[in-house]
């Protein structure tokens, strides 16, 4: 068993974190690489220490998260890398699948409703419960405690 010296990070300290992480590299101070090994260190880590350490040399963030007048719906920075992943294979999916049906002069199969459905599903399902925000997590917890 590992025991680990210093104060026991929580689950939100942690969340806090990697929404500091994230508006870092919205400003352009992380690059996509650095900010996932940040990211890793965040969800990896034990302790609040350790968790300062990752944005040791980072400056203080004093704007607010939300712009002001804004409800807070804000999507995380990996979401939106996600969707963006989602809509570049997307696109790239009709456009091999519009060459080909041109090439054949006929429509072909529509096969790309097979990845781009599903994976836009999962999207939605995710940004609509709030899987990764701990927003479930959170509730899920609070409403089924373990016993």
């Amino acid at each position: 068993m590992d025991i680990t010296s210093g104060t026991r990070a929580s689950d939100a300290e942690r969340a806090q974190v990697a929404d500091a992480l994230g508006r870092h590299m919205a400003d352009g101070r992380l690059d996509l690489t650095e900010y996932n090994e940040r990211l890793g260190r965040v969800y990896g880590t034990a302790t609040i220490e350790d968790l300062q350490l990752v944005l040791g040399d980072l400056p203080r963030l004093t704007k607010p998260a939300t712009a002001p007048g804004r409800s807070g719906t804000r999507i995380p920075i990996w979401q939106r890398i996600e969707v963006s992943a989602w809509l570049g294979v997307s696109l790239l999916c009709v456009a091999i699948w519009a060459a080909i049906s041109l090439a054949t002069g006929e429509f072909t199969y529509p096969w790309p409703m097979w990845v781009i459905g599903p994976w836009g599903a999962v999207l939605v399902f995710r940004m609509l419960t709030g899987w990764e925000s701990g927003a479930w997590n959170q509730h899920h917890r609070r409403h089924h405690p373990v016993r």
